[in-house]
């Protein structure tokens, strides 16, 4: 393949025009090429008198000699695997987010058929479930924002923006597009599928996954690990009775390959494992609040009021570094989204953002998180940074009525330490309900001294970042996990056999990089 880089575009343009345009400056015969595709398209905005796209275009030609000034590069290509798979027992998925479903896709592509265990309900479901605590407050632990098939993302606004350089990410946005994702995924600098297309492509992942063999159990709970010489003999689970949302009929099933695939939220899963002595330790993590403005303001300051382009809802990316040693930062920026109410544990507060596919709501939201490390905790656990993040999320639930109302707080307001009084012009969107509070209170020292400096030193970034009217929801607490469970080279814990995958055990960072660790340990299964 050949690749033609930076092709500007100040007009908007079908990819078949640019295509089309390219060819014609760069003197490219038509019969001379066998295929093509956008492989790159990003925005331009550095200069507001000149924002304009840039793109790439991959070409499949039949003599690359005619053309030498462009660069080669290769097509990705899924590498051999070498499987020495030979347990007669199947493998066991503990949850079902990005990781799980990758590693059982893995799985069933290469002929093993996993079982899938998951605490929470099918997407359809859950989305039901989650519409009804917004609706009403009255929150299912089981089934929710962080539970529940797709993960933590599915109700987020499907990301997949990485920091990790994995050939497996190609994969694993092909495969998003198979089952349904728009296909400029495969090539838009900053990809999404938001919520609404999440839902569905998740059904079609778990109908394929069964088609080929893969088990799926929902509502059900995996509650203790037999192990024996220290390898992994079986798990326990409980099914839940969901005429009673109890659970009942404790079941065991053999095995001797689990994916711990159990996202960042699963803390009674974790005390577990820790009371079975799988090794863990504490971990960074961080810990914020929301911040919500109007995104025709967020339009206007990425892009200035002169282009006639067609351009999306705007995003952005902001990072402080503070003289306390802290760093602040902008996390999972939502354009034309909401804040979602995102608990899983009873009386607490957490908060996440979402948007859909078309990013079309009135305000946009993010994340500005602090950093919080293990020095933090008077506390030698390595469990310690989960009860840190509880008793934030106890506080916020109190401050905010105990009824799933979050706290919320003009910028104005919290830059003054003062409670707000009223809502200005930028109305929250978190749903069951808001209650104006002063999120001070709550915060330890070190965090709301730093999101103090950092929407001050954001707004000479971003104007209007600081806008007074600007809405603080509290708190975020999840953006990653706060454990990692120890794993060597070959992707195993110190119990054989028992492979922590994902963003819970604490080697990944969003929807690509814990599909991706779920690739990798599914191969690391069928080659062991």
């Amino acid at each position: 393949m050949l690749r033609i880089n930076n092709i500007k575009i100040r007009k908007d343009m079908s990819n078949q025009e640019v295509f089309n345009l390219t060819i014609s400056k760069n003197k490219i015969k038509k019969e001379d090429i066998i295929k093509w595709y956008i492989s790159k398209k990003s925005i331009d905005a550095r200069k507001k008198d000149d924002v304009h796209y840039i793109y790439s275009i991959d070409l499949k030609v039949k003599d690359e000699k005619k053309y030498k000034k462009f660069d080669k590069v290769k097509e990705f290509k899924m590498p051999n695997i070498n499987i020495t798979y030979s347990s007669s027992k199947r493998p066991i998925i503990v949850g079902a987010g990005p990781a799980g479903l990758f590693a059982a896709l893995t799985l069933v592509q290469n002929g093993i058929k996993p079982i899938i265990i998951e605490q929470g309900q099918s997407v359809e479901k859950r989305k039901k479930t989650v519409d009804t605590f917004l609706s009403n407050g009255k929150l299912n632990p089981l089934s929710n924002v962080q539970f529940g098939e797709g993960g933590a993302g599915t109700f987020s606004d499907g990301k997949l923006t990485t920091g990790i350089n994995s050939p497996f990410c190609q994969k694993v946005l092909q495969e998003f597009v198979n089952f349904g994702a728009p296909e400029q995924i495969i090539y838009l600098s900053k990809p999404h599928i938001g919520t609404d297309n999440l839902i569905n492509i998740i059904k079609n992942m778990r109908e394929y996954i069964i088609s080929k063999g893969g088990t799926f159990l929902f509502d059900t709970k995996v509650i203790d690990f037999k192990i024996s010489n220290g390898k992994i003999k079986s798990i326990f689970y409980l099914k839940q009775d969901l005429k009673n949302t109890n659970f009942n009929s404790i079941e065991e099933l053999k095995t001797d390959f689990v994916v711990l695939a159990i996202g960042h939220s699963s803390r009674d899963t974790f005390e577990k494992l820790h009371e079975k002595g799988i090794f863990m330790e504490k971990k960074n993590f961080s810990v914020g609040v929301r911040i919500e403005h109007l995104q025709e303001d967020i339009n206007k300051a990425q892009y200035g009021n002169i282009t006639k382009l067609k351009l999306p809802p705007a995003e952005y990316k902001l990072a402080y570094h503070s003289p306390n040693g802290r760093s602040c930062y902008t996390f999972c920026m939502c354009p034309g989204g909401v804040v979602m109410a995102s608990s899983s544990d009873k009386n607490t507060i957490v908060t996440n953002g979402m948007s859909n596919f078309l990013r079309n709501g009135k305000n946009a939201n993010s994340a500005i998180l602090v950093n919080v490390v293990p020095e933090d905790f008077n506390n030698k656990s390595p469990l310690a940074g989960i009860y840190f993040q509880k008793n934030l999320e106890e506080k916020a639930f109190i401050l905010g009525g105990s009824n799933y109302h979050a706290p919320i707080q003009r910028v104005e307001d919290f830059l003054q330490n003062k409670k707000s009084e009223f809502i200005g012009t930028i109305k929250p969107s978190y749903l069951p309900g808001v209650t104006l509070s002063n999120l001070n209170d709550i915060l330890p020292n070190f965090i709301s001294d730093t999101l103090r400096e950092g929407i001050c030193y954001f707004d000479t970034k971003l104007t209007g970042f600081a806008n007074p009217d600007s809405i603080l929801t509290g708190l975020e607490t999840r953006s990653s996990s706060p454990v990692k469970i120890i794993r060597n080279k070959d992707l195993i814990s110190n119990i054989s056999g028992i492979y922590p995958c994902g963003e819970g055990a604490g080697y990944a960072g969003g929807i690509m990089s814990a599909a991706v660790d779920g690739i990798k340990c599914a191969i690391a299964i069928l080659e062991s």
